[in-house]
């Protein structure tokens, strides 16, 4: 009996290798193992670098495998009987290329997803995006608004966006980020994720949440890759001839056995135009002045960027990857201003005004590098996972300024020319270290340690022309340098219990940050620990929808220009100012989601930030008529807001994407600038995307947003905000190669308008900026584009590389 016992509880081992129809090994495909015949599933693996599959401790008994990967054809094998251990002969399966050549595009992905945690651009390939450069697309994100006067990203109406590269977050300023997206190719980009609540693996910087573009990286096998070329003119009467861009982009991937190669390259030239209308009053000492002022600006700019990479598969569970990428790019801004000065004293009437002319010329260069390692231990789900980054940015700038001042006859009787030198350099190191571990088969820790430290160095020097000799104007020069350094440790436990699942996470981030003006011999030191925790709540309602409630901390520190104290000459009666005094602004977000059919989607969501940072310094001293611009701290910022997402299947070939948000914004100070302030108005947007799949490969894509007027601190938008967009494609050579016409804003209706009215402070502004433009687009992709690819590493410098710029 003992002998009977110990043959019944024999175990087998079962080992195998997957291959498709010529032979070549298949990575990754998942192997069940299905009890016959009640095909119960026993156990799944998945298949190593070199397709080969081991499943162990197996009872003695009938079986039949079933074999799925994307790119294939599922496939299950014949019955078979294990009564010792076993190698099967090598399975084959059938590759779906065949197959994609009858599967219409319907199936693709549609431009905004919505996922449970965030919201998913899918930009690769879309025909509405195509063309157009990152700040574009965003434009065309529900949620997502531009605000072009302040050079800043909003999501639902909040500034403090996190905007990062590939998970890396930057450390440039507003304006400076502006231009980098500017730049950046659609053609490089393959998705856009907005996460409004991240979780407690997330740094805990940008308030309103996260923005993460995810540039396209290929690991399928074999050698395979993209090349594209675009050119795009703006369409406006009275245009500069030259307000036209064009680029060339190029992808490569070359996968064999353990090691996996990647690389882009991309060379654009992109040229844009606006047109700034301003108005204001001053009254003081009997002298009433009526400021009318007209700015037009013409941006010409060029741009090389490359990365290069590869990822090293040591063992079947742990693989070593490096990257580098880098850009060089240049920008010459030319500015033609006149200033109209309407005056009434004692009751007599004149006027005179300026005429400045000035340029810029900023060079800059930005480079990274990323090693990481990545290790799956034997039990499901447990990973360790290690990060070191470098991330460097270069930017220098030279400005001129020429104004003429006339009288009221039209003579000039006064000239200025100042001159404005600057330098800035941006170090990022960063290491971090993650470990995932299940608990249980419905539980699992996420625990993590990471580290930050930037050092910002600007030094700026501005030069007035004095009888033919140039002096240093005092008060505008200075060298100033930021450092900062942030050590952060988190954990998340995360608990199922089927119809109910459960995340709660807890970060904590010590911050120690020095801002230094070497002109003027001062420091301000900053030393501080916060907690960030997370709750995530998911209620199973059914098989086909479910309730999702979030909390969330979030922190926004003030970047390196905005703590710089010095002035920023803009005219000379215009004066920008940093503010080293800038607190962190701290806010708590709270949210309500239904989803149903993954399609359907529901929100509700309340936040309120504390010591928000606005451009609540904006002052005019009426005597000198000189406006002051700068950032401060108010009391509140409250936000409310209900969102509904809606998909409309009108046919199989065609689809709607809708989107609506309304929101009640609130701001409030008890003593701002020595006075209370409060102002608040709901406001909505809606957005819509319309996909059409035509017959005889071609395709229809149309986009439709608009913002109604809304408030943000102490400024207004007075206009409806809207745009169509259209596009159309034609694919051949079995969708190899495909040609894009894209035109954005057909009746130009995207531009703004908007008032500030506070105290003695009441300004009119219009900026009618190039926003109607057509792009043609050529792409061809070659090489084995079907086979799965895998997962995207993060990188440690992951969600710090866009609060420099926020």
């Amino acid at each position: 009996m003992a002998c009977g016992a110990s043959f019944a509880q024999k175990l087998n081992k079962l080992t195998g290798k997957i291959v498709d129809e010529k032979t070549v090994p298949v990575s990754f495909a998942v192997v069940r193992v299905l009890h016959y015949p009640d095909t119960t599933v026993v156990k799944s693996v998945s298949t190593n670098i070199e397709g080969e599959f081991a499943i162990d401790q197996l009872k003695s008994g009938e079986y039949v495998l079933s074999i799925s990967i994307v790119g294939f054809k599922s496939k299950k094998t014949n019955r078979f009987s294990l009564n010792e251990d076993m190698k099967l002969p090598a399975i084959t399966i059938e590759s779906l290329s065949k197959q994609l050549k009858e599967v219409s595009v319907q199936g693709k992905k549609p431009f905004i997803e919505h996922q449970i945690d965030k919201m998913v651009l899918n930009v690769e390939n879309s025909i509405i995006a195509t063309g157009g450069t990152a700040l574009e697309i965003l434009e065309k994100a529900p949620g997502v608004q531009l605000d072009r006067q302040n050079d800043q990203i909003l999501l639902n109406n909040k500034s403090g966006v996190m905007v990062m590269i590939d998970g890396k977050n930057n450390f440039l300023s507003s304006a400076d980020l502006t231009v980098y997206l500017n730049g950046l190719s659609s053609s490089q980009i393959a998705t856009i994720e907005i996460i409004t609540n991240p979780s407690a693996k997330y740094d805990a910087a940008g308030n309103a949440g996260i923005i993460n573009i995810k540039l396209k990286k290929n690991k399928a096998f074999g050698t395979n890759g993209n090349v594209s070329s675009t050119y795009r003119n703006a369409i406006r009467a009275n245009l500069p001839t030259n307000i036209y861009g064009s680029e060339l982009n190029f992808n490569l991937n070359h996968r064999v056995e353990k090691w996996n190669f990647f690389t882009n390259a991309n060379a654009s030239k992109n040229n844009n135009f606006s047109n700034l209308f301003l108005e204001r009053s001053t009254n003081a000492n009997g002298l009433q002045s009526m400021f009318n002022q007209n700015f037009q600006k013409i941006y010409t700019g060029s741009r090389l960027a490359a990365k290069l990479g590869a990822d090293y598969y040591a063992a079947e569970k742990t693989t070593i990857g490096i990257m580098f990428d880098g850009s060089t790019s240049t920008r010459k801004l030319d500015n033609f201003s006149q200033t109209f000065i309407n005056e009434i004293k004692d009751g007599v009437a004149g006027n005179n005004s300026l005429i400045q002319y000035s340029d810029a010329n900023t060079p800059n260069k930005n480079y990274s590098a990323n090693f990481n390692i990545r290790h799956d231990f034997k039990k499901e789900g447990a990973s360790l996972n290690f990060d070191a980054d470098y991330s460097g940015f270069d930017y220098s700038g030279l400005e001129n300024f020429n104004t003429n001042f006339y009288d009221d006859k039209g003579a000039v009787y006064n000239n200025t020319v100042i001159k404005n030198n600057s330098k800035t350099a941006i170090d990022i190191y960063a290491a971090k270290i993650d470990f995932t571990w299940p608990i249980s088969k419905t539980a699992k820790i996420e625990t993590g340690l990471k580290s930050a430290y930037v050092k910002t160095n600007n030094d700026f020097l501005s030069l007035a022309l004095v009888n033919n000799e140039w002096q240093n104007v005092v008060g505008q020069s200075n060298n100033f340098i930021y450092k900062e350094n942030v050590n952060a440790a988190y954990a998340n436990l995360s608990k199922d219990w089927g119809k109910w699942q459960v995340q709660a996470g807890l970060r904590a981030e010590y911050t120690q940050s020095t801002g230094t003006s070497v002109t003027n011999n001062t420091s301000v030191k900053q030393d501080y620990l916060s907690l960030f925790p997370t709750v995530f709540i998911n209620q199973k309602i059914s098989e086909s929808s479910n309730l999702r409630y979030t909390y969330g901390r979030r922190i926004d520190r003030p970047n390196y220009q905005q703590l710089n104290p010095f002035n920023f000459y803009m005219d000379p009666y215009t004066i920008a100012q940093g503010n080293p005094y800038l607190k962190p602004q701290f806010t708590n977000n709270f949210e309500v989601s239904y989803n149903y059919k993954s399609g359907l989607f529901f929100s509700l969501s309340y936040a309120k930030t504390k010591d928000l940072i606005l451009d609540s310094k904006t002052a005019q001293n009426d005597s000198t008529r000189i406006v002051t611009v700068g950032q401060g701290n108010i009391g509140s910022g409250e936000y409310y807001s209900a969102g509904l997402s809606v998909p409309v299947t009108i046919a199989k070939w065609w689809n709607l994407q809708n989107n609506f948000r309304v929101s009640y914004n609130k701001f409030n100070d008890d003593n701002l600038e020595g006075a209370p302030f409060a102002l608040s108005k709901v406001f909505y947007n809606f957005n819509t995307v319309n996909s059409i799949v035509l017959g005889d490969n071609w395709a229809f894509e149309t986009n439709f947003w608009l913002n109604s007027p809304k408030v943000r601190g102490l400024e207004r938008t007075t206009i409806y905000q809207y745009a169509l967009n259209i596009g159309v494609q034609k694919s051949f050579l079995n969708k190899a190669l495909k040609l894009k016409l894209n035109v954005d804003d057909i009746f130009q209706t995207n531009y703004w308008k908007g008032t500030l009215d506070y105290q003695n402070v009441n300004l009119r502004v219009q900026n009618n900026y190039i926003s109607r433009r057509v792009s043609f687009n050529i792409s061809y992709s070659f090489g084995n584009q079907n086979l799965k690819s895998n997962p995207d590493r993060k990188t440690a410098a992951d969600d710090i590389k866009g609060r420099a710029g926020g």
